[in-house]
């Protein structure tokens, strides 16, 4: 794989003002998470993977991110969060040529992966030749978070939120995390064709699937089955992604 990476760059969304964390000063991707802040367990996690070319996705309280990152990584700016497929949108434009794939990650939650996940999803990706390679994990409580749709032959037709699932939808166990790898050609080619949503008004990067299969691009999943993760959203939140966290580390 290491002949790979050269090549493969990431991009870190942490741009978000995450409201239900009542902070006015500090964006959530700051905060501590066991022995350091969370965005520092992925800033290390990618590097001990070997990948050196990584795009911060800033907006909220940015001055709280950049000083703690410093000059290790390069910044691109999201001014107004219109959502995820316009924050890597903005960060497309920070990558260098020389990157032909791109890892995606929240700032947030992308402390649970280790080296072993995230090297299985890059291999995966490059076996297969996917232009979108999405990890989906499985949880015993999934509520509040997108539900992989699949077909009758097991490739993922859509995410749906919970607040646009169905009942039996509902009942469905595998997730998605927001842990996806792109061809950068891909990228360029459909995020500028993604739909706001009516809804909320944002971008979502999860419209990449249907775009990229009603024009019969190749999108592939990696599988990781039970997998402890915690999205980080509230206070109550941190207090149990802290506990799980701890008890994943002992």
């Amino acid at each position: 794989m290491e002949k790979n990476l050269s090549n493969l760059g990431v991009i870190i969304l942490a741009a978000g003002k995450g409201k239900r964390m009542k902070s006015k000063d500090h964006n959530k991707v700051v905060l501590r998470l066991a022995d350091k802040p969370m965005i520092l367990h992925t800033d290390h996690l990618l590097k001990s993977v070997g990948i050196k070319t990584i795009v911060v996705v800033v907006g909220f309280a940015k001055e709280s991110v950049i000083s703690l990152l410093g000059n290790k990584v390069t910044y691109a700016e999201q001014k107004k969060r219109l959502g995820t497929a316009h924050a890597v949108g903005i960060a497309l434009k920070k990558l260098p040529g020389r990157i032909k794939h791109v890892l995606v990650l929240n700032g947030d939650d992308s402390a649970f992966y280790d080296k072993k996940t995230i090297e299985k999803l890059i291999s995966w990706h490059f076996e297969s030749n996917s232009v979108f390679t999405l990890l989906t994990i499985e949880k015993d409580n999934p509520y509040g978070l997108g539900r992989i749709i699949r077909s009758n032959e097991g490739k993922i037709i859509s995410i749906v939120e919970e607040k646009d699932a169905t009942k039996e939808q509902r009942l469905i166990k595998e997730i998605n995390p927001a842990c996806y790898l792109f061809k950068v050609d891909f990228l360029r080619k459909y995020i500028k064709k993604v739909e706001k949503s009516k809804v909320t008004g944002e971008y979502y990067l999860t419209s990449l699937i249907k775009l990229g299969l009603k024009n019969n691009e190749k999108i592939e999943s990696h599988r990781m089955g039970s997998f402890v993760w915690r999205g980080v959203n509230t206070k109550d939140e941190l207090a149990e992604a802290q506990g799980l966290f701890i008890g994943l580390k002992k």
